[in-house]
């Protein structure tokens, strides 16, 4: 896509701030952030400083490790970008800023907006910027002039890039370089990349940690378990099961799950309906607590009654680092299910890319997504579209709300646009979504008996 002047994104801007929808003139990444700052986080464009950072959140442990090894970073990069007149800034994973360096006379001018330590830069606060955009999405983003959405920060060049939770994939920390009335160089972007990348291996070496110390209890306890039994890690990803659970899950014998997977890579995810919920409900109650337990049943065999199954938590300096998971056993504090959500009204839109331009459509034109790695396709009346929102888990809990569920590790479908239901030769369902096409998304037995409940069959 060519570059746009700053005279045609500033008329882009001030068209679509009016309410007005625009396909072409602004880049695809920064066309979504206005979406986000507009319909999603209602961001008061006439912002001229960044709001106040809410310290509501306890810090861990390790990510002070983390921002240690950024603040190191940034404060030599400020030394480098001082004579160009720009200022480096580290914020956390929720774009609360940690620190700044660079230029004495650009931070002076920085502080007016509120570009210092105790402000919160995140999308949802301060609209699109540097540093809250690379929260959102992969890789490093730049954000040039008109292209923030907050019209007093349009003097403004920033680039930033997130670090990620190699386990969980949510960020816990930016970078990001700013510069006033001046644009940035080229090499910045890749620059952030190679900067961030320290940091990631000292995020990955805490997994393979975090890792090792799941197996080693899970091996402990292995004998001890009845039936099948495995461990997760924080994620709710499966690092070891015994042999049990891994015919119970349907798995090949020579998974590396069986010896323990400690890289993050071989890790696997388990296709249970409503275990993510249930993860993150254990994590929350053991936290501080290195003996809790607690159950939860949950459809674990397709076609079957709903199973019981009893979480333990795995603690490291009073910290979680992840779960042993025992089937058919009932112990500790019991999880009561949440009514599920309720199909709302449709969003103004959800956002897709074809080829340089935005595709914008309602969830109702979305007949079915389907997932290619971690690229996600939007099969709609206007053909497939990618969706702009990586990873099929992040594009089903954007979609969930307005009736589109998942049917299958691959698939969502829209509920509402299920035509006819056919059944295979071995009982599997396979739903049509299109009877002129004869257009097929398999359902995994898993996923069976919740689409039954939510079609009413």
């Amino acid at each position: 896509m060519a570059t746009s002047s700053a005279k045609e994104v500033a008329r882009a801007w001030e068209d679509f701030a009016a309410g007005e929808d625009i396909e072409t003139g602004v880049r695809p990444e920064i066309l979504a952030s206005w979406y986000r700052c507009r319909d999603r986080y209602e961001v008061d464009r006439t912002l001229d400083v960044a709001p106040g950072a809410r310290g509501d959140e306890a810090q861990r442990v390790d990510n002070g490790v983390i921002f240690t090894a950024l603040g190191g970073v940034g404060a030599l990069a400020g030394k480098e970008v001082e004579r160009d007149g720009a200022v480096v800034t580290v914020t956390d994973g929720e774009g609360r800023v940690l620190g700044t360096w660079g230029d004495p006379s650009a931070q002076r001018r920085a502080e007016l907006h509120n570009l210092a330590p105790w402000s919160s830069w995140s999308e949802e606060c301060t609209g699109t910027n540097g540093m809250g955009t690379a929260l959102e999405v992969s890789g490093p983003v730049t954000v040039t002039g008109p292209e923030h959405w907050c019209q007093a920060f349009h003097q403004w060049a920033c680039a930033g890039i997130a670090i990620r939770d190699v386990v969980t994939g949510a960020p816990v920390a930016s970078i990001n370089i700013s510069r006033w009335n001046a644009s940035l160089p080229k090499l910045v972007p890749p620059w952030l990349t190679k900067a961030v990348s320290c940091v990631e291996q000292e995020i990955y070496r805490r997994a393979i940690y975090e890792a090792d110390k799941v197996i080693a209890e899970f091996t402990r306890r292995c004998a001890q378990a009845r039936g099948a039994f495995m461990a997760m890690d924080r994620g709710g990803n499966v690092i070891a099961a015994n042999d049990a659970a891994v015919a119970m899950l349907g798995l090949a014998g020579e998974t590396p799950i069986v010896a323990g997977a400690s890289e993050p890579a071989e890790r696997w995810i388990p296709d249970i309906p409503g275990l993510p919920d249930v993860v993150r409900w254990a994590k929350d109650r053991a936290q501080g607590h290195t003996e809790w337990s607690g159950y939860a049943r949950l459809p674990v065999c397709p076609g079957e009654g709903d199973v019981p199954l009893t979480m333990r938590s795995v603690v490291d300096v009073n910290h979680v680092v992840g779960m042993l998971c025992e089937f058919g056993v009932q112990e500790g504090d019991s999880y009561e299910r949440g009514d599920d959500q309720a199909i709302g009204p449709l969003p103004r839109c959800v956002i897709g890319m074809r080829n340089d331009r935005l595709v914008l459509l309602a969830p109702s034109e979305i007949r079915y997504a389907e997932a290619d790695r971690n690229i996600v396709w939007l099969v709609t009346e206007r053909g497939r579209i990618q969706a702009a929102t990586r990873g099929l888990d992040n594009v089903e809990r954007a979609l969930a709300p307005y009736g589109i569920r998942r049917v299958h590790r691959g698939y969502l479908v829209n509920l509402r646009r299920v035509a006819e239901i056919e059944r295979g030769l071995k009982g599997e369902l396979f739903l049509i979504m299109d009877s002129r096409e004869h257009e097929l998304v398999p359902v995994s037995r898993r996923h069976a008996p919740d689409l039954r409940r939510l079609l009413g069959i």
